[in-house]
């Protein structure tokens, strides 16, 4: 598996990632744009309504039918947090072009279909369709009420709204039910034509070969917009550490309580400065083996699940746990208790080679799966070298205890959320 980067535009690059495993080519057009919280559900919701039609095939019936010529292409959009930007993705999977009957070149017309409903919206004087919008704002509404409905998330995303409270990781990454509520289709007119001239872009390509002339269309599209203070998002603000935690505590009708902890940590940045805080994290509270698995659920009882998981591009770690409101704080004292053996070094051989082998594996897997390079590629903006999964992977056996309990030391308790029932937590 070869890779090569290529400058297309101002702030656009090219990215194609050869790998002849697979029968299909996938192409992402992503685009990074600052987190905002008076932009954030305009940006959200353009991916979505760009690929559910265009001036072309205004409709989602003539859109699919193309599609459907184009030997079942799938389309697919998505909005995410990346650091202290937004990230937006709108993608085209089709198959080789050696599987086509006539020898037609599937892929550059999956390029063509994609850059025209990117830059050929449905619009009309300067607004999107209201039809389209309306649409598109029901779904994005019941978007956000389902990660209400699903606590582990909400949970997940009130402890992040209050340890970055007033900053821009702290902002909901499809903004609020009111914030969709009010947008007009001129408004989002306005912000697609921000998303073009300001976001960095990445073309993500990943297949067996790539056709003569396909960056050169991207280019020209690029190329001929007026594209000034585009997106910086190679770096993003470390998490902040707090001499004092906060702990939050909220009431709601819930069966099951949830405790959610999150840590700011010494290392921050990209691969080449954080992967002994990949190791740390998970010994601590990964797989099976972890610290936090063996002892504050499986020997002590404390919880339902215990986990953890690190955003090494902020300098977050956080662990999540299902707990009985009865358990909720001696829950909390044994996860601390956990990480501080962590930094002494008192985890075992077999929990550091257990940790190194799962990590290994699942990074060895990303080249199993399209979707799964897409998504690695993607999130690799940041870093200094274009490292593959299987570069990760070799420098991970490189990782020391002595790497893993320095990785720990530099983490901190910075708040403690917890979710009770509504009864007790008066």
């Amino acid at each position: 598996m070869s890779r090569k980067k290529t400058e297309l535009a101002k702030g656009v690059e090219g990215l194609f990632v050869k790998n002849e495993r697979f029968n299909t080519t996938l192409i992402s057009c992503n685009f990074y744009l600052p987190l905002r919280r008076d932009t954030a559900a305009l940006y959200a919701l353009l991916p979505f309504i760009l690929t559910s039609c265009s001036k072309r095939y205004p409709d989602f019936s003539r859109l699919n039918y193309k599609l459907n010529r184009l030997y079942g292409a799938r389309l697919d959009a998505s909005a995410e947090k990346y650091g202290d930007y937004q990230l937006l993705k709108m993608s085209v999977s089709v198959i080789n072009d050696r599987f086509t009957l006539d020898g037609e070149s599937l892929i550059k017309q999956a390029v063509d279909l994609l850059l025209g409903l990117i830059f050929e919206p449905n619009t009309e004087n300067g607004a999107f369709c209201e039809d389209d919008l309306a649409r598109e704002k029901r779904k994005a509404i019941e978007h956000i009420k389902g990660e209400y409905s699903e606590k582990r998330i909400y949970a997940k995303n009130r402890l992040v709204e209050e340890m970055f409270k007033d900053t821009p990781y702290g902002v909901p990454k499809c903004g609020t039910v009111e914030d969709v509520e009010k947008i007009t289709g001129e408004a989002l007119y306005s912000a697609w034509q921000k998303m073009l001239e300001t976001a960095f872009v990445r073309l993500n390509v990943i297949g067996a070969a790539i056709p003569q002339g396909l960056f050169d269309s991207v280019s020209e599209k690029f190329s001929a917009l007026s594209r000034e203070s585009i997106t910086d998002c190679r770096i993003s603000q470390p998490t902040p550490e707090r001499e004092t935690p906060l702990t939050v505590t909220e009431g709601m009708d819930v069966s099951q309580g949830k405790l959610v902890m999150g840590f700011s940590c010494d290392m921050c940045g990209n691969d080449d400065e954080t992967l002994p805080l990949m190791v740390m994290s998970d010994i601590f509270g990964g797989g099976p083996y972890s610290r936090l698995f063996a002892n504050v659920r499986e020997k002590l009882s404390l919880c339902y699940y215990c986990s953890s998981s690190v955003i090494r591009q902020k300098g977050l770690l956080t662990v999540e746990s299902g707990v009985e409101t009865a358990n909720a704080e001696k829950a909390k004292e044994e996860i601390l208790n956990q990480l501080e053996a962590v930094k002494k070094g008192e985890f075992t051989d077999f929990e550091f080679d257990s940790s190194i082998k799962s990590i290994r594996d699942s990074l060895c897997g990303y080249s199993d799966s399209q979707t799964s390079l897409d998504t690695w590629y993607t999130l690799k903006v940041n870093n200094t070298e274009l490292y593959s999964p299987t570069d990760i992977a070799e420098r991970i056996e490189k990782i020391t205890r002595e790497d893993v309990t320095a990785a720990a030391k530099g983490v901190k308790l910075n708040t403690v959320y917890k979710l009770l029932p509504k009864e007790v937590s008066k």
